[in-house]
């Protein structure tokens, strides 16, 4: 695994998961809705928690990490095993024009690996950066809330569906997120990130003008539980 890719236990990350030749997957809702309802599965189930997301048309953006109880890393490899089996199987059976197309790529893609047996739908790794200053973590954030107004795919951040901006604009989002709220802090106070409140210090957070709050999702069925 490389550098890029490493994970360790106990810390949040900046995470970006990439589709096989950049194809433009998730250009569709009935792909997009995969990647949401797996993200709150394993939200509710496998102990994810996600501070910022926002998924793109052949990429999705992550801040996150793994309460106590988990492991990030075990949890985005079955993240990924599990909806590459879902866009293979919904590219098969729903109308799509390129299907073909897509599923030679994917084919393809995996045809040389032992670990794939027919499809290879999400490229190796997740582009890992510990998130290790509050600079830092700034700087994702707006990244990551930006890339559809960059895309110009929307004027504001908060205006698109697939994006945590419309939690911290105050709006129901899709996914149940832990909100990062930042209040004025002390300047050039560095973190270490943890699972727990994404930024753990050696003093109390609260005291440096951070707190963390739970945000309910927009209550969708999900048929994902079993499979995973």
């Amino acid at each position: 695994m490389g550098i890029n890719n490493k994970i360790s236990e106990g810390y949040a990350y900046y995470l970006t998961l990439t589709i096989e030749e950049w194809i433009d997957v998730f250009s569709r809702p009935v792909y997009k809705h995969i990647i949401v309802d797996s993200l709150n599965y394993c939200i509710a189930n496998k102990g994810l928690e996600v501070y910022c997301w926002c998924l793109m048309s052949n990429h999705l953006h992550l801040i996150a990490s793994a309460k106590e109880e988990g492991n990030l890393s075990d949890i985005l490899r079955d993240f990924k095993k599990f909806t590459s089996k879902a866009i293979v199987d919904t590219i098969k059976e729903v109308p799509e024009s390129r299907r073909d197309w897509m599923l030679n790529l994917f084919w393809y893609a995996g045809k040389n690996n032992k670990k794939i047996k027919y499809f290879k739908v999400w490229q190796d790794g997740n582009d890992a950066q510990e998130i290790h200053t509050t600079a830092f973590l700034e700087e994702k954030m707006n990244y990551i809330h930006n890339n559809p107004v960059k895309a110009e795919l929307v004027g504001r951040p908060e205006d698109y569906l697939y994006s945590s901006a419309r939690d911290y604009a105050g709006e129901k989002g899709l996914v149940e997120i832990v909100i990062r709220i930042a209040d004025p802090q002390p300047k050039g106070a560095d973190c270490k990130s943890a699972p727990a409140a994404l930024i753990n210090m050696e003093e109390d957070p609260e005291e440096l003008g951070f707190s963390f709050k739970k945000h309910d999702c927009r209550k969708r069925k999900c048929a994902i539980e079993s499979c995973f």
